[in-house]
């Protein structure tokens, strides 16, 4: 039986429907991501986990306790969730001692050490315990939030884009920390972000959501190399989209035969590969002779950015597979080193590795 299991859940604001039919199971100390374009129901959904708000239809139960039943619910103050928001939402009249001990019983035994330890917990040196929430960096304002959320001994931990005011190195560190202190500490967590990346990083499960639902879910490596259809292919990362025609385990596209993830024979397809899945080799016209069936191409832009170099190329020798004249047309986006990458005009073989996903 899954810790926390979410079926048929709805709400609605007026004539919108915010949810329209959530379904999900977490397992007990896993980490789930839930990833969705702005207005999707993502928040909307953590919120009604929290109690925030109740659904109007649907089925909410964590560790077999039922928290909510269509209007029916347990208030939030009695789920023992803890939530950090975006802006970690600390009290700014309050120290960070007193921030972190909010959730805890004034006459708590042991409650100026377990406000230390949660500190140390979470990275942080206790001479700040004294200080004001603007005091501290917005990093160490996230970890004040956290622990604070943690202080409640929280069976299931929400997590509403917490580290997305924080800077690129300082927010990977800080995803790296905050998972690893989660996992120590065996409490379940459902993370809300705009972020694939984060999502594909942080989570053992992740859940696309779109119009309210779930479009797709399970782990990350499977959501990104075998997405259901070509928005969630696009949304989780940089994908090329090709047509194809399927036979025998390959496809036959405009970048040659192509081994794909069915055996099924299909005379009108698409097919998906990761820019990562296509290396390139510098060669030149000449070269391209008397190699008919493998792909050439022509780099005709180079965007650098210090480590990685986004190139545009342009397919030079297409076979015929269906709609391959327009595809011809459209230039391959692919990401190299930034070191070693080709330059405008040049010419390379395009060679593939692994196999392409085949959309149903």
């Amino acid at each position: 039986m899954s810790f926390l299991e979410i079926s048929g859940l709805k709400k609605h604001y007026g004539p919108v429907a915010a949810l329209a039919g959530v379904d999900l199971s977490v397992a007990s100390g896993s980490r789930t991501a839930i990833v969705g374009p702005s207005g999707c129901g993502k928040t909307t959904l953590l919120r009604l986990i929290a109690g925030f708000e109740a659904p109007d239809q649907g089925h909410i139960a964590l560790d077999g306790e039922v928290l909510a039943n269509g209007g029916v619910a347990v208030p939030a103050h009695r789920r023992g969730i803890g939530v950090v928001a975006q802006d970690g939402a600390l009290f700014p009249h309050l120290t960070i001692s007193d921030n972190i001990g909010f959730g805890m019983g004034r006459n708590e035994d042991k409650r100026a050490e377990r406000i230390v330890e949660l500190a140390y917990i979470v990275g942080l040196d206790k001479a700040i315990l004294k200080r004001r929430p603007h005091e501290l960096s917005g990093g160490q304002q996230q970890r004040v939030a956290l622990a604070r959320a943690m202080a409640m001994k929280p069976r299931l931990m929400l997590l509403d884009e917490p580290f997305s005011a924080l800077d690129t190195g300082l927010r990977a560190s800080m995803r790296k920390a905050v998972a690893e202190l989660l996992e120590a500490a065996g409490i379940t967590t459902i993370l809300v972000t705009h972020d694939q990346a984060e999502a594909l990083s942080f989570a053992a499960q992740v859940a696309v959501m779109r119009d309210g639902k779930f479009s797709q879910v399970g782990t990350p490596r499977d959501l990104y190399l075998k997405p259901k259809d070509r928005m969630i292919a696009e949304f989780l990362g940089d994908a090329i989209i090709l047509p194809a025609k399927i036979s025998d385990g390959f496809a036959s596209s405009s970048l040659g035969r192509i081994a794909v993830d069915t055996m099924e024979r299909r005379d009108v397809a698409r097919i998906m590969l990761r820019p990562e899945q296509i290396a390139l080799k510098r060669t030149s016209r000449e070269g391209m002779s008397g190699t008919s069936d493998m792909p050439f191409g022509e780099v005709t832009e180079s965007e650098f950015a210090g480590s990685t170099c986004t190139i545009a190329v342009r397919l030079l020798n297409n076979s015929d597979p269906p709609d391959a004249a327009a595809i011809g047309n459209t230039p391959l986006i692919l990401r190299k080193s930034g070191m070693d990458a080709p330059a405008v005009g040049e010419i390379v073989r395009l060679t593939v590795s692994g196999k392409a996903h085949v959309f149903a």
